[in-house]
């Protein structure tokens, strides 16, 4: 199995919409790491599983979208609360949208929020 992964960091903000979520329940910003790891079985004609410019790309577009952003606002997580689980599984969403990489097999997001706490999400595609 091959992988290839990319990786960005940003800042965004949330509050938590479960009952009692305490001080998790106002208005704060993580410094986010995502990383974005993307794996199959076989490589293109060129060596590739898939073309690098092309996932650095999409992950300057997908951190674009979230940056400086409170998600609560975002349509995507309308009725969401949006915990770092479902954030992890929005931006693989998001990330893996119009990306041409027939090799790819599966998406791995991984998401951190700061330095204890990290979620993924893995798709096949």
């Amino acid at each position: 199995m091959y992988t290839v992964t990319v990786q960005r960091d940003f800042v965004a903000q949330h509050f938590l919409t479960v009952p009692n979520p305490g001080p998790e329940g106002d208005l704060h910003s993580h410094r986010y790491a995502a990383k974005v790891q993307l794996a199959g079985g076989e490589l293109n004609e060129y060596g590739y599983l898939t073309d690098i410019d092309a996932l650095n790309d999409r992950i300057d577009a997908t951190v674009d979208r979230y940056r400086d952003a409170t998600l609560n606002e975002l349509p995507e997580f309308e009725g969401l609360n949006p915990s770092v689980e479902h954030f992890a599984r929005l931006f693989g969403e998001r990330f893996w949208e119009g990306l041409d990489a027939p090799e790819v097999e599966s998406v791995t997001v991984k998401l951190r929020e700061d330095d204890v706490a990290w979620a993924s999400h893995e798709r096949e595609v």
